[in-house]
C-alpha cells in the first residue's frame, strides 16, 4: 500500500516505511511490511508527485459575482461550518443590510453586508496550508508555549485553524485552514484516514511487546487496534513506525507507555495521504488542487 500521495503500486510489490526526515534532500515517505513477518521498513521507492497539479496560490479575499447561499456565505468567512451558520441563522443572530434574516436558503449578493453574532463577515476562498511542525509550538491557546498558527500566519489574511491538536513535543504534518467543514471532518472520531508515525523510544522495543501492540493494547480500559507497526530499518529496536486511524495523537503515545516505555520523539510522517516529501521542519506549502481533491473525497 502506497501513501505518497496516492500512486498505487502493484500489490505484490515489498512495502516498507522510511525515517521521516527534516530537510529538502530527505525522502520522508511511508511504506509498511507486513504484520506477521514484522519485516524492516525500507526506503527503496520514491513519493508519489503529481505533475500536472501545480500548488494553489495564495488566494485574495473576495467572493464570486453572484448570489450564494446566506450559509455559505458565512462558511466561506471561516466562523463556522453551513450546518452550524443554519442553527445561528434560525435563531435569529444573522443579518443581511440591516434585517434579521431567518429563512433557510436566503441568497445574498457579494456586495451585501452580512453580520453574524454582531461581526460584519468578509467571505474568503478556502486556504489549506501544510505545516513540517517543530518541537516548541503547540495548538494549545497557552501564553507559556509557542503557538504553531504564527509560523503559518503570513500564509493568507484568512483565521487559520489547525485540523487536529499537537502539543509542544510533537513534530510533524499539522494541517491550517479556514475550512470548518475539513476541520469538523478530520477531527470528527468516525474518521477513519490513516496517521502515520515515527517513533522513538527511550529503550528498544521488544519484539513480544510490538506482537501485544499489534494485536491491540488497552488504554484507559478501551482497546487500541493500530493499522500497522514494525521498526525502522537500519536503525536501533527504539525506532518505531506505526499507522493509525485515531486522530487523538496522546492516544499514540500511551499505546507504549502503557507497556512500560517512555517517548522520546513523536513525528507524524503522513496524515491523510499528505506526507512531509520536500517540506523542511518549520516550513509549509500550499495543498495543490489534487490533494484538495484527495481530502474531500476521504471517507
Amino acid at each position: 500500500m502506497n501513501t505518497r500521495g496516492g500512486n498505487n503500486n502493484k500489490s505484490n510489490k515489498k512495502t516498507s516505511f522510511q525515517k521521516g526526515g527534516s530537510t529538502n534532500n530527505q525522502k520522508s515517505g511511508s511504506k509498511f511490511g507486513s504484520n506477521k513477518s514484522y519485516k524492516p521498513f525500507k526506503k527503496e521507492d520514491k513519493p508519489f508527485k503529481n505533475k500536472e497539479s501545480k500548488p494553489v496560490a495564495n488566494p485574495k479575499v473576495g467572493v464570486k459575482d453572484e448570489h450564494i447561499r446566506l450559509n455559505k456565505y458565512i462558511s466561506n468567512s471561516g466562523v463556522c461550518s453551513r450546518r452550524d451558520a443554519d442553527l445561528y441563522i434560525q435563531s435569529g443572530n444573522v443579518t443581511v443590510n440591516g434585517q434579521v434574516v431567518t429563512e433557510m436558503g436566503y441568497k445574498v449578493k457579494p456586495t451585501d453586508k452580512v453580520v453574524f453574532d454582531g461581526v460584519l463577515l468578509n467571505p474568503e476562498k478556502k486556504v489549506y496550508v501544510l505545516l513540517n511542525k517543530p518541537k516548541g509550538f503547540s495548538t494549545a491557546e497557552d501564553e507559556n508555549v509557542s503557538s504553531a498558527y504564527d509560523l503559518v500566519r503570513n500564509a493568507s489574511t484568512s483565521v487559520l485553524k489547525p485540523v487536529g491538536r499537537m502539543d509542544k513535543t510533537t513534530v510533524g504534518l499539522l494541517l491550517f485552514t479556514n475550512d470548518n467543514d475539513l476541520v469538523q471532518k478530520f477531527t470528527n472520531q468516525a474518521q477513519k484516514s490513516s496517521k502515520l508515525y515515527h517513533v522513538s523510544l527511550a529503550n528498544n522495543l521488544k519484539y513480544e511487546d510490538l506482537e501485544k501492540i499489534k494485536n491491540g493494547v488497552y488504554v484507559d480500559n478501551h482497546k487500541v487496534w493500530v493499522d500497522e507497526i514494525s521498526y525502522v530499518e537500519n536503525q536501533p529496536k527504539s525506532e518505531v513506525g506505526i499507522r493509525v486511524k485515531t486522530s487523538n495523537i496522546k492516544v499514540v503515545r500511551s499505546v507504549f507507555e502503557t507497556l512500560g516505555y517512555d517517548v522520546i520523539k513523536l513525528d507524524r510522517v503522513m496524515f491523510a495521504g499528505l506526507t512531509k516529501w520536500g517540506l523542511a521542519r518549520g516550513q509549509w506549502r500550499f495543498l495543490t488542487e489534487q490533494e484538495i481533491i484527495n481530502l474531500k473525497n476521504l471517507k
